[in-house]
């Protein structure tokens, strides 16, 4: 494949990926981003600053190097890109990354507060709570913000297997979302809006409602995850 097909092809998943956050409902007007990363060539695709879902294109997708340079594109690329560019250097396993203010999530944000693992659905995809990273300092909103979002993500996930816990929540922010391209970082955010949904009707009908038992955690994720799981079909 050369370059330019490649591009174009990354293009086209990245738009796909930014209508699913419409499709789903997660995002309004022209909120939220999507992007994908083409490795070999170092070069991130994302959704432009304020385009409306109804009018954007493939073609109007920006291309950006890893510094945020942007390289291709007649738009401003999307004022979250420092954000995703700090995931993709942070984290090689990542292609994609996707931010929403869906409401549940962004609830679970605003409150700054993880979202935690109350029940087996939950535990089918993550290993535990979805986290919230720490307040973001006064000095680190006023200079470098999008970046410094980025590396209070970083941060928090440093450590543990990204793949492995693929989304977190920024505190008084929303949520970002992410996966090996940027079609599994949207479903990413798909499941983390429901898993807040639920989680918030869970706490509303039984507040003293505690985390799932370890065991019946582990049993739920571990069959869709590892080198034993056991869901679904063989390739």
């Amino acid at each position: 494949m050369t370059g330019g097909t490649m591009l174009e092809k990354l293009r086209a998943e990245v738009y796909e990926a930014n209508l699913e956050l419409v499709r789903r409902g997660l995002v309004l007007y022209t909120f939220g981003n999507a992007s994908g990363i083409a490795r070999e060539r170092g070069l991130v695709v994302i959704k432009p600053s304020g385009t409306p879902y109804a009018t954007m294109t493939p073609a109007d997708m920006v291309v950006a190097d890893l510094q945020g340079k942007v390289v291709e594109g007649a738009l401003r690329p999307s004022s979250d890109l420092d954000t995703h560019l700090a995931l993709y250097r942070a984290f090689p396993s990542i292609g994609g990354v996707v931010h929403t203010h869906s409401r549940h999530a962004t609830a679970w944000a605003e409150a700054c507060r993880e979202v935690p693992c109350l029940g087996t659905t939950h535990a089918d995809y993550f290993h535990g709570p979805i986290p919230v990273t720490a307040p973001l300092t006064t000095a680190e909103i006023e200079f470098d913000y999008e970046a410094n979002t980025g590396l209070a993500i970083v941060r928090l996930i440093e450590g543990r297997d990204p793949l492995g816990c693929p989304a977190a929540l920024v505190a008084s922010h929303g949520p970002f979302c992410w996966g090996k391209s940027a079609e599994d970082a949207a479903y990413h955010a798909v499941i983390v809006e429901e898993l807040a949904a639920m989680a918030w009707l869970a706490m509303g009908l039984n507040p003293a409602a505690v985390p799932i038992a370890d065991a019946l955690r582990d049993k739920h994720y571990f069959r869709k995850h590892g080198d034993k799981a056991s869901y679904g079909q063989r390739s």
